[in-house]
């Protein structure tokens, strides 16, 4: 279930998403330009990603690091993609919805709820996986939390979505529904698996964590004034 696009109209250019998927691109690049299976590579994840048991360490009183470097990886980690295919299928998640949010929000307060979305996702994998010490990384919690958004806010929009060899518009509250459901019963597998834990793998609960802090932050955030809509202000 693989979508195209959306129907929900934008009335403004939504700079923050450009630049945020830009980042995510040029970040990669470097990333690649390491080697995705280099020690280098896995030097700078082990340093800028968030690894569960530091942050832990941090919140007991006990850091294994100093508390600036237990912390900042809760934002740098959502910088950092393990492949190609783990960052551009991100940015296209993010391509697909973060502009109507963005548009909803204005620009600042946009990146703010990303990022805000992004930490919130980042600690709900660390409470699942508490003793874990394999860095976590990758930007989908933060885009699960425009997606939670995105159903608060225009449920009855529809997505354009490729179903095997069939391309079908469905109403955004389906296609996210069974997103956010499906996330949640793999969190769950993850959870009741003992390789899950041990090896660490897709952080389920993070997208989990995500989607419902968007669709909670997403009332405490106004809307931007003097939005133009229907071609008047």
């Amino acid at each position: 279930m693989f979508p195209l696009r959306d129907d929900q109209p934008v009335f403004s250019t939504p700079y923050i998403n450009y630049f945020l998927i830009a980042l995510n691109l040029l970040i990669s690049f470097f990333e690649w330009q390491l080697g995705w299976q280099s020690r280098a590579l896995h030097s700078l994840i082990a340093q800028f990603g968030a690894i569960p048991r530091v942050e832990i360490g941090l919140l007991t009183g006990t850091p294994v690091f100093s508390p600036v470097a237990a912390l900042l990886p809760l934002v740098t980690s959502m910088f950092l993609h393990g492949s190609w295919e783990h960052v551009l299928g991100n940015m296209w998640m993010l391509w697909l919805f973060g502009d109507n949010i963005e548009d909803y929000l204005g620009h600042f307060a946009y990146l703010v709820f990303y990022l805000l979305s992004g930490v919130a996702a980042m600690l709900t994998h660390i409470m699942f996986n508490a003793n874990s010490q394999m860095p976590a990384i990758g930007a989908s919690g933060a885009i699960a939390g425009v997606m939670g958004a995105y159903l608060v806010l225009y449920p009855r929009a529809r997505v354009l979505t490729w179903i095997f060899i069939l391309i079908i518009p469905i109403p955004a509250w389906v296609w996210l529904v069974i997103w956010a459901g499906e996330q949640f019963l793999l969190g769950a597998q993850s959870s009741l698996s003992y390789a899950g834990r041990a090896a660490g793998g897709v952080a389920f609960w993070a997208h989990v964590g995500g989607f419902v802090i968007g669709m909670l932050m997403i009332k405490l955030f106004p809307q931007r004034r003097h939005r133009y809509r229907y071609g008047t202000w």
